[in-house]
């Protein structure tokens, strides 16, 4: 078990309109996990994914397999 707490940050192409995800990629060492939650609840759930997962759905992101939001 680690003491290590997460280190969350956002995206330098956020632009602070609201819709925004925060990871701490602190813990992939550590814990071997992505946490994920919704920068406008930070109190909220924090979903974890594998750093494979985590890799994918960014590469998904860039290549604009989500459509515009």
């Amino acid at each position: 078990m680690t003491a290590e707490s997460p280190r969350w940050f956002k995206s330098s192409y956020s632009n602070n309109g609201g819709a925004c995800v925060e990871v701490a990629a602190n813990l992939v060492g550590s814990l071997g996990v992505v946490p994920v939650r919704d920068s406008k609840s930070q109190s909220g759930p924090v979903l974890s994914a594998s750093p494979a997962a985590f890799a994918t759905f960014v590469a998904g992101v860039k290549a604009g397999e989500f459509g515009a939001v």
